[in-house]
């Protein structure tokens, strides 16, 4: 849509989670989480390390502590282990999700504030944006780091809200982890699911509004319609 006027939407704001969606960083938290936390007796695996996806990394380590408790450092203290690694890995190795800029690009044309909001840390968070160059679409960036709970939970998502002045029923968000989808329909969201591969039939996918294979098969088509359905 190069030279036409920006499009308005049913949507008052479009919220995207970061990890395994924007970026392709799943693998990257699979291998500091299998190092990591392997060191310290937690028999993990990639299949394992989906079962917290979602959570915020310190409920990762608290879960994992608590099925199988480690001597020396604290949950906490892995956690920012973890996180340490992940940055390493990430500006070592990351890439973004094939459709990131597209996705971006979509609620731009709409004139939609955008935000992120994340299970990550800020300095994770901050980090990637950066590397990628994507910060300056974002009008908000808000990390489950300031919140009680983490996804499941709606609040990352409410709190993201409220900071943009959107109505939740509003509000658009883009996630990748059951989750997320879990987290944004409890919070009266519309939402856009895009699984990891391998993930597609679980059942919190069935709550979104759409699933898509790739960010790369949104199209004007589907955002005028998903819009449609929660125009005020």
């Amino acid at each position: 849509m190069t030279g036409s006027a920006p499009r308005t939407a049913g949507f008052a704001a479009s919220i995207f989670d970061m990890d395994g969606l924007l970026l392709d960083s799943e693998i990257l938290w699979h291998e500091a989480e299998i190092e990591i936390l392997g060191d310290l007796g937690v028999p993990l695996s990639g299949d394992s390390c989906r079962g917290t996806k979602g959570m915020f990394v310190g409920e990762v380590t608290e879960y994992w502590h608590a099925r199988y408790p480690w001597a020396g450092p604290t949950p906490a203290e892995v956690a920012v282990t973890i996180v340490d690694r992940v940055i390493a890995l990430l500006l070592s190795k990351g890439e973004l999700k094939p459709g990131a800029q597209h996705a971006i690009a979509l609620c731009a044309e709409r004139n939609l504030p955008m935000a992120i909001a994340s299970s990550s840390q800020y300095r994770l968070i901050d980090t990637a944006l950066a590397h990628f160059g994507l910060r300056q679409h974002f009008l908000l960036v808000h990390s489950a780091e300031d919140e009680q709970w983490g996804k499941p939970h709606p609040a990352v998502f409410l709190t993201a809200a409220a900071k943009l002045g959107a109505p939740p029923r509003r509000c658009l968000v883009w996630e990748d982890a059951p989750a997320g989808v879990v987290a944004a329909k409890a919070a009266s969201m519309a939402c856009i699911a895009v699984p990891e591969h391998g993930e597609e039939h679980h059942p919190a996918f069935a709550r979104a509004d759409l699933v898509l294979g790739s960010l790369l098969d949104m199209d004007e088509e589907h955002f005028d319609a998903l819009a449609a359905r929660y125009a005020p």
